[in-house]
């Protein structure tokens, strides 16, 4: 797996929330005998005894659950041994989501038939926005807790985490609410920009990409670069960047070489488009 995404031209690797317990030897062996680097690890790496698929919620930091909460704890922890085994400079995480109904699929079925710009369409953002608001304080609140003592766990070793936007209604933290999440939380936890997320959170008509991006570049410690196609059977990402609509132009004066930057493809992707992705960002945002 190291191998190969080295021999396609890149001398880093994230180890994302898919890594099996059973293949933590090899990754190791890969690491050690300096055939790759590793950037990054996405929670939770690797994933738990018995888990064989990726499954980034399985254990939120927002549960009213306290045994979730610790096994989300755990596996962290976990994840944190592991950054530090491979070199890694940050663990991206997920914050947890709010107990509501799911909006996500309505929103993307309405916007697909193309009805955003409809008064229904309108009305049950503002119910969703509504039932957010109304409960989201106590998942915000459980959350904040956990980040705080992972982030004592983190800094003992040196590592940075990133709290990644998400792409569904009901994930926190909300977007607008990310800076000041992040306030909330020491200097080691920093904003993780999700290209792709933020994209379907646009074509939903709930942010703007470029001007959410300005506005948290101070706090940005990297980047997973994806794009996204929008169509009339809903809207699909971990497209290579170039071959979606993402305006990555547009984002280019925030982004900085000591950015990390991580291009997230889904599994199918040929080699080819890989390469042409990877030389697609490096076109516009510059080779560092």
């Amino acid at each position: 797996m190291l191998r190969e995404i080295r021999d396609l031209g890149f001398e880093y690797a994230e180890l994302s929330h898919g890594i099996r317990i059973s293949l933590v030897p090899g990754v190791l062996e890969a690491v050690r005998a300096g055939e790759i680097k590793i950037s990054t690890l996405h929670n939770f790496c690797p994933l738990p005894i018995g888990v064989n698929h990726a499954a980034p919620n399985l254990y939120k930091f927002s549960s009213s659950d306290r045994r979730e909460r610790e096994s989300a704890l755990k596996h962290t922890r976990k994840t944190i041994e592991m950054a530090e085994m491979v070199g890694a400079r940050l663990i991206v995480l997920h914050s947890g989501q709010v107990n509501m109904r799911d909006y996500q699929d309505k929103l993307e079925e309405m916007v697909a038939e193309g009805k955003r710009d409809t008064p229904k369409y309108s009305k049950l953002v503002e119910e969703m926005e509504s039932k957010r608001e109304k409960n989201k304080d106590d998942a915000v609140n459980l959350a904040l807790d956990m980040i705080h003592e992972l982030a004592g766990n983190a800094a003992e070793r040196g590592l940075l985490l990133g709290i990644e936007n998400r792409e569904a209604v009901e994930e926190i933290p909300v977007d607008h609410e990310i800076g000041a999440f992040l306030d909330e939380l020491p200097d080691n936890v920093r904003y993780w920009h999700d290209c792709g997320h933020a994209q379907i959170k646009q074509n939903l008509g709930l942010m703007d990409h470029r001007m959410h991006f300005e506005g948290l570049a101070p706090r940005l410690a990297g980047l997973h670069v994806h794009d996204v196609i929008a169509g009339s059977h809903g809207q699909q990402d971990h497209v290579p960047p170039g071959m979606g609509t993402i305006d990555y132009r547009s984002l280019q004066p925030w982004i900085k070489p000591e950015h990390i930057k991580v291009i997230e493809l889904s599994p199918g992707v040929p080699s080819e488009d890989v390469v042409r992705g990877y030389e697609f960002i490096r076109s516009v945002w510059g080779p560092e």
